[in-house]
């Protein structure tokens, strides 16, 4: 089961790079949490489709996840993990790696994310 949950979150890195939203929504749970380097925030729908909308020209690639642990709570689960990746503005590249949380809850019988956190790690 902990699997799955490594795969559904390859599967919205993937739809990211992809800019597929239609993916990104099914996998999300509204309102989510978010937090990062901007702050903790609530997210409807809407204002998360106008972020995703707000990334296009951007291109973003994941290099590699590793050091996944993820444990299934009941009807929820939750999964860390490393992400390194790759982002490209205007042909210019940079890359990063980050420490990633997510909590996933099931509802009628599909898993959504719920909550994510990215936390940026030194090189």
């Amino acid at each position: 089961m902990e699997n799955q949950i490594l795969e559904l979150e390859k599967k919205y890195w993937k739809a990211m790079e992809t800019r597929d939203f239609d993916t990104v929504k099914t996998l999300t749970h509204f309102p989510c949490i978010v937090a990062g380097k901007d702050g903790v925030r609530s997210v409807d729908e809407p204002s998360f489709k106008k972020m995703f909308d707000s990334g296009a020209g951007r291109q973003l690639k994941v290099l590699n996840i590793s050091d996944a642990e993820s444990e299934i709570l009941g009807g929820s689960a939750v999964i860390a993990y490393i992400i390194e990746l790759e982002y490209g503005i205007d042909g210019q590249k940079s890359s990063g790696k980050c420490a990633c949380t997510s909590t996933w809850v099931k509802e009628n019988n599909n898993w959504i994310c719920a909550m994510h956190t990215e936390s940026d790690l030194r090189n």
